[in-house]
């Protein structure tokens, strides 16, 4: 809807109010000799609700010259549909229409033009809207058709009312692209930290929908997308994935320490040797170091004959649990460079911005 305030003036010639003067150039009535001449039954075509102004009296003047020609000239207040699309709001610019038709008299009956064209609609050089900013006001007429009474006159008063997109970028774009690159913070967090990561995103994305929220409360239930919905949902969608993302992170991240913790307790056997005593041998070491580094004492030791086999026993072992841990240590850094959750996060600090911005580009490039 909107409303406007206007002087509706009419002009016309009525030889009947013709009168001879000589000093007198026009006479001019209040609205109580309205109700005793003819004039025009103009309305508004598509209107709400409309009043005449009557403070303090009816905002009525009626001018009449000596040769019949009449000014019918009244203040009134309109309030009228216009057809709005919606589809790129807020960067979205509205025509809209005023319609003057006759009520009773056809085509035939009375004749409606503007009287000097596009000059015939003089507007205040000091008007503004809050919301809008008027480009032009400019004038049309065409006939009308009704089934049941035939054809009219109609006249239009069309005007392009182009949006202030400041107060929407305060509002609303400027929130919501702060919200997707807070999100993006819980990129540069440790993974460990997941009371902090969790709650960063939570919080984003509850705040993404408490603007969407806010928005659309304010608009109109229409049926299709508008340039709003697209960019608020994009960014609804990016602090949505920072958070599939850390899920992502903390999923991998759990089963790899998971397969660290089994190739840990695989590659961690003594082979009977006490964990805090035990020592890797080589053929080196005489007996007695053997002995002394293992750390068994006398009352431990083993009969003489024996001796040499054990001490090739341990040395087999630790030899053969040597080269098991330094296999086990080459697949355990294959698995950190094919399962790096570090990676994750660090792409991501690229991926993420470069998308948001590369969308920025074309949304504003079409909408704008």
């Amino acid at each position: 809807d909107f409303t406007m305030t206007l002087y509706l003036r009419h002009y016309w010639k009525d030889e009947r109010l013709s009168f001879p003067s000589t000093n007198n150039k026009s006479m001019t009535f209040d609205g109580r000799l309205v109700k005793k001449i003819w004039v025009p039954d103009v309305f508004f075509v598509h209107s709400k609700r409309s009043f005449i102004h009557d403070t303090t009296t009816d905002n009525i003047m009626l001018r009449v010259f000596p040769d019949g020609h009449v000014l019918y000239s009244m203040r009134i207040t309109v309030t009228a549909m216009c057809n709005m699309d919606f589809s790129h709001f807020p960067l979205d610019s509205q025509t809209c229409s005023l319609e003057l038709e006759s009520y009773a008299y056809t085509d035939e009956d009375l004749m409606l033009y503007w009287k000097n064209g596009n000059e015939s609609l003089i507007t205040d050089e000091k008007i503004s809207l809050s919301q809008f900013l008027i480009q032009k006001f400019h004038t049309t007429s065409r006939l009308a058709f009704y089934s049941s009474t035939g054809w009219y006159n109609r006249l239009y008063i069309n005007f392009t009312l182009r949006r202030h997109i400041f107060f929407f970028l305060l509002q609303t774009y400027f929130p919501a692209t702060l919200m997707v690159m807070l999100s993006w913070v819980s990129f540069w967090i440790d993974r460990r930290a997941v009371p902090a990561r969790v709650s960063l995103g939570i919080t984003t994305v509850l705040t993404m929908s408490t603007i969407i929220t806010g928005v659309n409360a304010s608009m109109p239930r229409v049926s299709y997308i508008k340039a709003v919905d697209i960019y608020l949902w994009v960014s609804f969608v990016f602090v949505f994935l920072s958070v599939l993302e850390y899920a992502a992170v903390n999923y991998l991240t759990t089963v790899q320490e998971r397969k660290e913790r089994k190739l840990q307790k695989r590659f961690s056997c003594t082979c009977g040797i006490p964990h805090s005593k035990s020592m890797m041998l080589d053929g080196n070491y005489s007996e007695s170091d053997a002995n002394s580094l293992a750390g068994y004492t006398r009352n431990q030791m083993v009969p003489e004959e024996e001796k040499q086999e054990k001490i090739v026993v341990h040395l087999a072992m630790s030899n053969e649990s040597n080269s098991s841990r330094k296999r086990g240590l080459k697949g355990h850094v294959g698995l950190r460079i094919i399962q790096n959750t570090h990676a994750i996060d660090k792409y991501s600090r690229l991926i993420f911005p470069g998308t948001y911005i590369f969308f920025n580009l074309i949304y504003w490039s079409v909408f704008s």
